[in-house]
């Protein structure tokens, strides 16, 4: 079926998942039936939907059109007949019962078109095995969302034994129609790419308690402030489900073998009824809130063997032709909330090093999880997984592009999993795409965004600060301060387009550009002393300079969250428009301004800079400059345009 053909999309299962997915197909703009077995579920379901779109409202997400027009696209009916007929999709989200799921497709099938696809939302059971109880397996596939539906980014795209390569493009498709990132998982394995990767993660952090190499609060340090992943191992077991993970562990180690056998400490729990969260103890202890995870108490051994079992199973899924290095990185990243995916991490950890873990682990244990794959030791040999891609891609926290014909370089910050915000990694790239825009005689002017609609930056990527020693925390500002002092001082304007939360170190960065224009959703705020912090990348010093001193002093010592309009009141922002208009706002003003004469500007930007430090110097050298200027190429065509009363083109001359 052609994407541009589906309009109507049916949701089986009215539960979490299902209502989830529901909404974000209805602000999609698609005719959403939401359904359910009874009356009651479709109302539950129906009014959660209303209570999320009303928060996006608050929030500034959505306007009260757009929340009214979603509401207005879902039909919530019982009936299985009204439901489906005309659908063009129909996605399961009924719970993880192969039997359910068979008995849905079998009430849903009958009655649809025969064009029509199928998607179960699965997150373990084999795609193959359901869409082989339909009519249609070729026109079967998974589309796992992650919870909650409507935040959560990721979308795998799972192909099946039997699914066509234009079911899995129209699926990817609507993904992207759904603003969701789709990742496609090429072949129907347990567990796919995000569960197949966090599953043995949490079942090795039960391993290591269970052997005696270290207790729960060792690991789960470990994970959190050694590794910085969002969490704790156990802890995320926890959130899971201690019984959903064991169950997860049972389907991986009948289809995939003895390595994925679960811990016993898993199964002792759950046989004890400690499930986690739900039954308020699990790993942990709930009764009196959440746990408390040690800064401090970080072990390397420990570090190496969690990122060991992450790497070897980042090569089985390659070796298996599952995805490639990039798309697991992209999934654990956007699924898992890693700051970078196992690949990343793996490589950035020396892959060789935990080659040699994981042997060392399999000599002392003789279990089948720390034999390494024959693949991982070939990554090891080249020197990484990222070490020869072949897509020439030079970044992995930004994106970089030069539109040549409008002389505007385009550079994004691309951490969307983690709301681009501004790691060790980011700044280095930074500090590398500075020069490269900076070299390129093509770029006169430079178009600044943060990736997706939430965050422009929503700060530093505090998992840095935790463990910083107060010598560390003064080099990594003076970095900041550095790096961003560059990105200042670059010759060409530059435009930033904010969209979403622009706070913390994200804040300071946009201080760097020339000109903001901003959404009416944005969010400002240096943020910083809410965490017993201050600006640590130039905002005492840039912010005054734009909006004065008590404005400043407003806006750091409250550390309050300011919207668009008071930020242009501030004198902040140049404008604030609407979202959807917000890209191509400032993409015009960055031609308009590339369009202008480039040794005027360079002079005009270096003396406004250096006034700002001191005034006479800066006056001295406006006259300078105006001197210099007065002689170049650019000022005769500008006259010259003039007495023609035609439009200048400067060449920089």
């Amino acid at each position: 079926m052609d994407p541009d053909s589906i309009e109507t999309v049916a949701v089986t299962g009215a539960g979490t998942m299902g209502h989830g997915i529901a909404e974000v197909a209805a602000l999609a703009g698609y005719e959403v039936r939401l359904r359910d077995v009874e009356r009651e579920l479709v109302r539950d379901g129906y009014e959660r939907i209303e209570w999320s779109l009303e928060k996006l409202a608050e929030k500034g997400r959505v306007d009260d059109a757009e929340r009214d027009a979603a509401l207005d696209r879902i039909t919530p009916v019982v009936d299985v007949v009204e439901a489906v007929e005309g659908a063009d999709l129909v996605i399961e989200a009924v719970v993880e019962d192969a039997d359910v799921k068979r008995q849905v497709y079998a009430d849903v099938c009958e009655h649809l078109d025969d064009e029509a696809l199928v998607a179960t939302n699965t997150s373990s059971l084999s795609v193959t095995d359901l869409a082989e109880s339909t009519d249609r397996p070729e026109q079967f596939c998974g589309l796992h969302f992650f919870n909650p539906a409507v935040r959560m980014e990721l979308v795998e795209v799972v192909a099946g034994e039997h699914t066509s390569a234009a079911t899995l493009e129209t699926a990817e498709a609507v993904a992207e129609s759904l603003d969701k990132t789709p990742v496609r998982v090429r072949k129907d394995t347990p567990g796919f790419v995000v569960n197949r990767v966090l599953v043995p993660l949490m079942n090795e952090a039960a391993w290591l308690v269970h052997d005696g190499a270290a207790d729960v609060e060792t690991v789960d340090s470990t994970a959190a402030y050694g590794i910085g992943l969002p969490m704790g191992a156990l802890e995320l077991a926890d959130m899971v489900g201690v019984d959903v993970t064991l169950a997860v562990l049972e389907r991986m180690r009948a289809g995939l073998g003895a390595a994925y056998e679960p811990c016993p400490l898993v199964r002792e729990t759950v046989e004890d009824g400690n499930l986690g969260r739900k039954s308020g103890q699990g790993f942990y202890d709930y009764d009196d809130g959440d746990p408390a995870v040690p800064a401090d108490a970080v072990d390397e051994s420990v570090e190496r063997r969690l990122l060991g079992v992450m790497a070897d199973e980042t090569a089985r899924l390659l070796a298996a032709d599952v995805a490639d290095a990039g798309d697991v990185d992209r999934a654990v990243e956007l699924g898992g909330g890693f700051p970078d995916g196992p690949a990343k991490l793996a490589d950035e950890h020396g892959v060789g090093d935990l080659v040699d873990a994981l042997e060392t682990a399999h000599e002392a244990t003789g279990h089948d999880r720390y034999a390494v794959s024959d693949h991982l030791r070939s990554v090891a040999e080249r020197g990484g997984f990222h070490a020869d891609d072949a897509d020439g891609t030079e970044y992995d926290t930004l994106a970089v592009e030069v539109d040549a014909e409008a002389g505007v370089g385009h550079l994004t910050l691309d951490r969307t999993h983690r709301m681009n915000s501004i790691s060790v990694a980011l700044l280095d790239e930074l500090d590398a795409a500075i020069d490269r825009l900076a070299e390129d005689d093509r770029v006169r002017a430079v178009l600044v965004r943060g990736a997706g609609d939430r965050a422009f930056s929503a700060g530093a990527d505090v998992t840095a600060l935790v463990d910083a020693e107060p010598v560390e925390a003064v080099e990594l500002s003076r970095k900041g301060q550095r790096v961003f002092g560059e990105f200042r001082e670059i010759d060409e304007p530059v435009i930033a387009a904010i969209d979403g939360f622009c706070l913390g170190g994200g804040m300071e960065l946009a201080t760097c550009a020339d000109l903001r224009v901003a959404t009416p959703r944005s969010r400002f705020g240096q943020t910083e002393h809410t965490l017993g912090l201050l600006p640590g990348w130039g905002g005492t010093q840039r912010l005054q300079r734009l909006v004065g001193e008590a404005r400043a002093k407003e806006i750091v010592f409250t550390a309050e969250r300011f919207d668009a309009e008071r930020m242009r009141e501030y004198g902040f922002l140049a404008e604030v428009v609407d979202a959807d208009a917000v890209d191509d706002r400032a993409a015009e003003m960055a031609a308009d301004l590339a369009a202008g004469p480039p040794v005027a500007q360079r002079y005009t930007k270096r003396a406004m800079h250096r006034g700002q430090e001191d005034a006479a110097a800066g006056l001295e050298l406006e006259a300078q400059a105006f001197g210099h200027v007065v002689g170049t190429e650019d000022v005769t065509e500008g006259v010259s345009a003039f007495m023609d009363d035609r439009e200048p083109e400067f060449e920089g001359r």
